[in-house]
């Protein structure tokens, strides 16, 4: 018989693994910041790199370049973690914003600067960050994280040592639709061995997906992969 886990895994705090250029991750981070409001839950931002998951053999780790898109980004981010999370926390949200809504291309370094000090940090960050050596060291191992718990991709929410990937949604709930995701959510944790629910998707959805996506296609510089496919969207 299979043992709940529903008294062993604290919900009222989650890791959230992040990539800033997934658009998936943003929009589930729309939604978790909503439940947060709802019901106290502590978020911690987390890191996981997109870049080195999808990387074709003999290309470079994205830690071997000066600038690495959403590598250098989170790098950016675990300087501002050291000094608060809560700074993390809104320069996820306002990177998030700028590239998935309005279209700016977040991984330009002179972007990312413009940015800091639209929010009141120190645009300096950035070049902090790339000085920095040890930043690599802390996306990596958060990285690691997910891949040693069998993740492939973002959103990944641990709870403790229990890691979901997900929800994967294109319209994130609010109010009381949102707290009934929340409760579906962490229903899985009760059921260990409950691996995977999936809807699969029509033309209508494919075409939803890519309105949502419009700004972050518009604005990216490279191809989407998804565990060994490439994903492109008719920009017409």
């Amino acid at each position: 018989m299979m043992g709940s886990m529903s008294e062993t895994v604290d919900t009222s705090v989650v890791d959230f693994h992040f990539d800033v250029l997934c658009p998936w991750a943003y929009q589930t981070s729309k939604w978790i910041r909503d439940v947060r409001a709802q019901n106290g839950l502590e978020i911690n931002w987390r890191f996981f790199s997109l870049e080195e998951i999808n990387r074709f053999e003999g290309k470079k780790h994205p830690w071997e370049r000066p600038w690495s898109y959403g590598w250098s980004l989170m790098r950016i981010g675990a300087v501002l973690r050291r000094e608060s999370m809560d700074h993390l926390d809104a320069w996820y949200e306002r990177s998030g914003r700028a590239l998935h809504e309005e279209g700016l291309r977040v991984h330009d370094p002179d972007v990312a600067r413009a940015l800091l000090d639209e929010m009141g940090l120190d645009p300096g960050t950035v070049d902090t960050a790339l000085e920095d050596s040890s930043t690599h060291d802390e996306v990596k191992d958060e990285h690691d994280r997910v891949v040693a718990a069998g993740g492939f991709g973002v959103p990944t929410l641990f709870f403790g040592d229990q890691a979901l990937f997900g929800p994967v949604l294109i319209d994130p709930p609010t109010g009381v639709e949102g707290m009934r995701l929340w409760d579906s959510l962490t229903a899985w944790l009760e059921f260990p061995h409950l691996y995977e629910i999936q809807r699969p998707k029509s033309r209508r959805d494919e075409q939803a997906i890519a309105d949502t996506f419009r700004p972050y296609i518009e604005a990216r510089d490279w191809l989407s992969i998804n565990r060994g496919e490439v994903i492109t969207f008719d920009r017409s």
